[in-house]
Order: structure tokens, then sequence, then C-alpha cells
């Protein structure tokens, strides 16, 4: 008896060499945390990529849920022709990238300054501020939004106070980008810091004893140890970020409650157009190969973004 647990606990030492249903049985609470995730995946997340069939095939509701006809890449040239689509394409691109060119950097910077603050208290009720937005309810946000940009909200009494006309903010295209961008910052900034900081917790402290040493400022000290130290914590990150690029991911809810008809031009992007489609229309095979080209286009851009990234900083998800 002594013998076999002796046996088993080399196998756990050999590391890679460990039998996997040795070290499940070894570790089986562990494990067992992960049947919850593991079949929420399951059954919400790849059972239902089977429906994906009906872009390939037409659909018709009440009847055969794959689909009653074979119709090829029918709808895929039927969306390639459409204007629309391409409107809310090139809007999708527009609004994410824009998004994430502002946030990405500003999150970084904004989780650099917290870690420069050595009043523990003030420290705290910072990042408390800034975290308390992440946990409003996306509904809210835009409720709030729409009551500031309204026409007799206060930011246009502000500006007639000054002698101007107030502006329709949420009824004018050219507006949404930035009502878009800015609001999800305010929303995102603090939260987005938390894994930055705990990164920079796990930093050698003597690095920095060593900078000082070496008569580095506190600038230096960022630029020469912070920075290096969260980089993997960064490209991981910033590999995510772009591969959801073409995704929805809190995006659809938010614009589908701040855009209108009036604002479609600049607003409109691919989920929204996928909804109207497919629940708004019942053209469900038409709006299912949209989103299947959203989805393939979005495995390529977190591809290419991954190999890049394993190129330039020898830091990779993969």
């Amino acid at each position: 008896m002594k013998g076999s647990k002796k046996k088993e606990q080399v196998q756990l030492l050999q590391g890679a060499k460990t039998p996997i249903m040795v070290h499940i049985k070894r570790y089986w609470k562990l494990y067992a945390f992960l049947i919850i995730p593991v079949v929420y995946y399951i059954l919400f997340k790849y059972l239902p990529m089977a429906g994906n069939i009906i872009a390939f095939r037409k659909y018709r509701a009440g009847s055969n849920i794959f689909g009653d006809e074979w119709s090829g890449l029918k709808y895929f040239r039927q969306f390639m022709r459409d204007n629309t689509f391409w409107n809310a394409f090139r809007n999708t691109l527009t609004i994410n990238f824009t998004y994430l060119l502002f946030r990405f950097p500003m999150t970084i910077i904004f989780a650099l300054l917290l870690n420069e603050v050595k009043n523990v208290h003030w420290k705290k009720f910072v990042q408390t501020v800034s975290y308390l937005p992440h946990f409003i309810s996306v509904v809210i946000v835009c409720g709030m939004v729409k009551e500031l940009l309204s026409v007799n909200g206060p930011i246009n009494g502000l500006i007639k106070s000054l002698g101007h006309e107030a502006i329709p903010f949420i009824q004018l295209p050219e507006w949404f980008l930035t009502i878009f961008v800015t609001s999800g910052i305010w929303q995102a900034l603090g939260w987005g810091t938390i894994l930055y900081l705990a990164a920079m917790s796990g930093i050698n402290v003597e690095l920095y004893d060593a900078a000082k040493v070496d008569g580095a400022n506190r600038f230096r000290q960022v630029w020469h140890v912070t920075i290096p130290g969260i980089l993997p914590t960064i490209t991981t990150i910033m590999i995510l970020d772009i591969g959801s690029i073409m995704g929805s991911g809190g995006v659809f809810e938010k614009i589908m409650m701040l855009y209108n008809p009036m604002t479609y031009e600049t607003a409109d992007v691919i989920s929204t157009y996928v909804y109207r489609m497919g629940v708004g229309s019942g053209n469900y095979s038409y709006a299912t190969a949209v989103g299947l080209f959203e989805g393939v286009i979005g495995l390529i851009l977190v591809t290419s973004a991954n190999i890049i990234s394993r190129k330039l900083t020898k830091q990779s998800l993969w």
C-alpha cells in the first residue's frame, strides 16, 4: 500500500509524464469545479453552433430546425451585394477599433498611475470610484447618456447659456461615435486596470531597488521595470481585444439602446444588422450567414494578432 502511494507521488513529481487519470484522481476536487463551466460552454456555446448549417440551407419558421432545402452560398452572395451590410461592416470596424485605440492605452496609463499612489486610503477611494461604473447596468448607462444629451438636458442647457443653439446629439449620426467611445471609456477604465495592477504586484521589488541604485527616477523605473513586468498581460489582453473587434460583446446591447433610424448611417453594426434581419424580418438563414461571416473574420483577426505578437514580443496565447 505504501509502495503504491509512493509510486503515485513519484508520478506526480514527474510533471508532464504524469498520467492524466492519476492527476485527476489526485486532484478530483479541483477538477470538479470545472464541471459547471464545461457544461455551460457545451450547452450554450458549442451545441448551438450546429445551427450554423442554416446559413447554407433555406429555413422556414416552424419547420425543420436545420432547414428544408440546400441553398449553398446563396445567402453569402446576397449579403455581399447588400450595401447596407457593408455599411454595417465598416461601422463595426470603425466603432470597435476607435474604442480600442482610446481605451487600451488609457487603461494601462491609469493602472500605472494608480500603482504610483502611495497613500493607501486615497488609492482605495480612487479604485472604488473608478470601478463603480462597471457595475451599473448598461440600460441605466444608456438612460443617463440620453438624459444628459437630450435637447433639454444639462449639457444643452450649458450650451444655450453660452449663447448657442441646442444640439440634438442623439439624433445626429456624426455624434454617435464620440458618445459611444466616451461613455464606454467611463464604464471600462477602472475595471480594466484590475489585471494590470495584479500583474504589477507580482513584480520583484528588488528590481526597483536595483534601478534606484543605478540612478533611475520614477519614470525610468516604470519604463524599464514596470512595463516589461506586465508585458505578458498587456499582450494577452491586446490579442483578446483585437479578436473581439468584430464581436458584439457588450457593444450590441449598448448600440441597440442608443441608436435610432436617424443614426443608422454611423451606428448600425453587424450584430444589430443581424438582429434586424433575423428577429426583425424573419430572414434567419440570411442573418446566420452574416453572423458566420462575422465569426470567421474574428477568428482571422485573433489568429493574426497572436502570430504578430509572437514574432514581435515573443509573447502569445498559443
